[in-house]
């Protein structure tokens, strides 16, 4: 393992501040993932800037109904969080999904926001992979594609994003929020994330030194019930293969508000208007989710082995759906 140097930030400007003294930074929170990126060579960090002692752990309840989520906060305690359970299921449920107890114990929301893919191209350190050697190729579109992504991809990447606290947010419309070298800003998930195109390498909109603060989520409607639901090839410790999380308001015969994200099919976390606008104004029945999830699912691409997932990801989302409509 090659050196490195290690800082311990303050607060939030001394953090900035120390990252951007040397392009080479990165960002310690829990750790779970950047070590592991550094140790595979993977991540070119030459400087820790450790960021525990900032005080961003908190949930906090927000004066308009919605939610305030620490960046720090462990993803194992915001899983717990009575508002989180009661008011934001689809989160807590995602979490609890997520990794193993003792990983969700020290992993946290923003690092979990930033979570590189788990392309096992990208982690051998040897095959071409683009996100790792732009221009050097994607092992994946001839390899083992299995659990690769059929929405978003480009013929430079196929890689899935790994998370399932992720897909929740983007569900439930979470903003994050930042603090640069340019001050700060508010992006909305679904403009955080972006899909490989030519650019593979880059995921996110974060720039050199940007840290994540923290997240808000937004009132839900009352009568708003929220779920998330995981498909996977065994029941603990595992990436998702398909899943889905739905936000839904009806009345037993109108869909009058309703929110659909999918993992494990995407290059991001997938939010499918398509499907959306398919339901809004329409009845919730078995028939109107499966043309939704058609809907969600029409521009998929299959690699070789994969083409599975299409019909897993309708199935799913067509499950969770009924989930919430029975819930309410």
């Amino acid at each position: 393992m090659r050196p490195l140097t290690y800082s311990r930030a303050v607060d939030v400007q001394d953090a900035i501040a120390l990252a951007t003294a040397n392009p080479a930074s990165a960002f310690l929170a829990g750790g779970t993932t950047e070590v592991d990126l550094i140790r595979a060579g993977i991540s070119h960090s030459e400087h820790l800037v450790d960021v525990n002692e900032l005080p961003l752990r908190g949930v906090e309840d927000l004066p308009d109904g919605g939610l305030h989520i620490g960046a720090l906060a462990r993803m194992s305690d915001v899983a717990r969080t009575p508002s989180v359970v009661e008011r934001y299921p689809a989160i807590s449920r995602a979490l609890l999904l997520g990794a193993s107890e003792q990983l969700r114990n020290m992993a946290s929301l923003g690092g979990n926001l930033r979570q590189r893919t788990r392309c096992a191209y990208l982690r051998d350190g040897v095959s071409p992979c683009n996100k790792r050697e732009p221009g050097s190729g994607c092992a994946a579109l001839d390899g083992f594609n299995r659990g690769h992504a059929i929405l978003g991809t480009s013929e430079h990447c196929i890689a899935t994003n790994p998370s399932d606290q992720n897909v929740a947010l983007m569900a439930l419309d979470a903003v994050i929020h930042i603090e640069g070298v340019k001050g700060s800003r508010a992006v909305p998930i679904a403009e955080f994330y972006v899909v490989p195109g030519s650019m593979p390498e880059r995921e996110t909109v974060l720039e050199p030194g940007d840290l994540i603060t923290y997240v808000t989520l937004p009132k839900l409607s009352v009568g708003a019930k929220s779920c998330y639901l995981k498909l996977r090839d065994r029941a603990s410790y595992e990436f998702a293969l398909a899943s889905a999380a739905v936000v839904m308001k009806h009345d037993g015969s109108r869909i009058e508000f309703i929110r659909i994200a999918m993992g494990g099919v995407g290059t991001k976390p997938w939010r499918s208007m398509d499907a959306e606008k398919a339901l809004t104004g329409k009845a919730p029945t078995v028939a109107n989710f499966h043309a939704a999830a058609e809907a969600a699912l029409r521009g998929a691409k299959p690699q070789s082995q994969n083409g599975f997932k299409v019909e897993l990801a309708k199935r799913c989302l067509v499950h969770a759906m009924n989930q919430v409509r029975q819930s309410a």
